[in-house]
């Protein structure tokens, strides 16, 4: 498989070191609840969670809508739901990549039933030329075309998470 770099492992960074100030600034004398969307989501995660100058906990959730393809099914599952209630918190969603938004819209309506204090959205990628369902996002990384991605945390078939950039899949010249 050939794999083109789309953002450096630097721009990554960068833009992390960013969205962390932003957040600090917009929480500013708040404790914030990161909420980790399972597996993708992982290594922007820890990396922003650096860069968060406030009080931070941590939790995490395994949701699935896409299995091994590479477009998602449209039918949620959660895998592994919350460990700690979220009642009167601030909550972050920390996501990878933001593409139909089914997935958020399913899960923000499930915790906003919990009652938290606030709930926004943080990703890593947006691909707005994906999205079927408007979902409110607070903080993006990088708006990136409709393009296969994969590298700092997401995946191919459960390999390539651990790539320090993002990249996309190329074909094979023949």
């Amino acid at each position: 498989m050939k794999i083109e770099q789309l953002i450096s492992q630097e721009e990554i960074q960068s833009r992390v070191k960013e969205i962390g100030a932003q957040i600090s600034k917009d929480y500013a004398g708040e404790e914030i609840c990161l909420i980790c969307v399972l597996k993708g989501g992982i290594m922007f995660m820890v990396d922003l969670a650096k860069e968060i100058t406030i009080p931070v906990t941590m939790d995490f959730m395994a949701v699935s809508s896409y299995g091994n393809e590479q477009v998602s099914s449209g039918i949620v599952k959660i895998v592994k739901d919350l460990d700690d209630p979220i009642e009167g918190k601030h909550v972050l969603i920390v996501e990878d990549i933001i593409d139909s938004g089914r997935t958020l819209h399913y899960l923000i309506n499930m915790l906003k039933e919990r009652n938290p204090a606030s709930i926004e959205i943080c990703t890593l990628l947006d691909k707005p030329e994906q999205r079927l369902v408007d979902v409110p996002v607070a903080y993006v990384g990088f708006v990136i075309p409709d393009q296969f991605v994969l590298g700092y945390g997401l995946d191919y078939e459960q390999r390539y998470r651990n790539l320090p950039y993002v990249g996309v899949v190329k074909p094979e010249k023949e």
